[in-house]
């Protein structure tokens, strides 16, 4: 058995820290970076992103709605072009970046608000997949597993992985809990390593408004940004290796 470890990463912004981007990267196999919409600036994509080619680590692009204030929490009203379009310009930031390390960004993932929203619509999903198939074929998207992401990838004939949230809680629909509601969080690194255990061995989720759920997942996330998240990803690595999974990124680094 094997999975990936994943972390969104890249998030500070000028004098403004945010996450330990050196000790996460450390622990996880993939690292979703901030491409100057949500969060962060040319330096800190080159200096992430260096730090994660020197680890070996799978870099990808991580695209949000253009809201620092908000930290790309917030769905800023887009038609599905648009949205695209505003993905687009992302990833080419990032990747123009990445070639002056030089390393290669292997995939995409929507942050915050942006891939929950594309989780559950189909046409903001489909504006997504169709973008990243335009740019480079050869890109992969990380999707939330079970959700509108996975699906439209998979009709763009998009490489699409699966993910599942080390700290997050879950809906029985297969999205995540909102920020603003109890239970979306798991901030217990115990608890949450118990959770992803008992998912590898069953394939099923627990959710805050029902029984379990099926998922299939490639990946498992853990939020750089929250408190706490490089002891939390350092239990859940340890936690893991002790139960024979073997954790190795989802894509080849290059």
């Amino acid at each position: 058995m094997q999975i990936d470890l994943n972390s969104d990463l890249g998030e500070s912004f000028g004098p403004w820290n945010m996450g330990d981007d050196p000790a996460m990267l450390d622990v996880v196999n993939s690292a979703n970076i901030a491409c100057g919409g949500h969060a962060s600036d040319p330096e800190t994509m080159f200096t992430t992103l260096k730090l994660a080619a020197e680890r070996g680590v799978c870099v990808g692009a991580h695209p949000g709605f253009n809201d620092r204030e908000g930290f790309g929490r917030r769905v800023i009203p887009m038609n599905p072009d648009e949205i695209g379009r505003m993905v687009a310009a992302q990833i080419g930031a990032l990747t123009s970046v990445a070639r002056m390390v030089p390393v290669k960004v292997r995939y995409v993932k929507p942050h915050g608000a942006l891939g929950n929203l594309s989780a559950r619509d189909p046409d903001v999903a489909r504006a997504i997949a169709e973008t990243v198939r335009q740019i480079d074929p050869t890109l992969a998207i990380l999707a939330i597993s079970g959700t509108c992401t996975e699906q439209a990838a998979r009709a763009a004939d998009v490489p699409v992985f699966s993910e599942i949230f080390a700290d997050r809680g879950y809906l029985s629909t297969g999205q995540l809990v909102p920020r603003d509601q109890p239970g979306a969080m798991i901030h217990d690194a115990a608890v949450a390593a118990d959770r992803l255990v008992a998912f590898l061995k069953s394939g099923e989720m627990p959710v805050i408004d029902g029984d379990p759920i099926p998922l299939k997942a490639q990946s498992i996330c853990v939020h750089g940004d929250s408190p706490g998240a490089v002891a939390m990803a350092r239990e859940v690595r340890a936690r893991l290796q002790a139960e024979g999974v073997a954790l190795k990124p989802f894509l080849s680094p290059t």
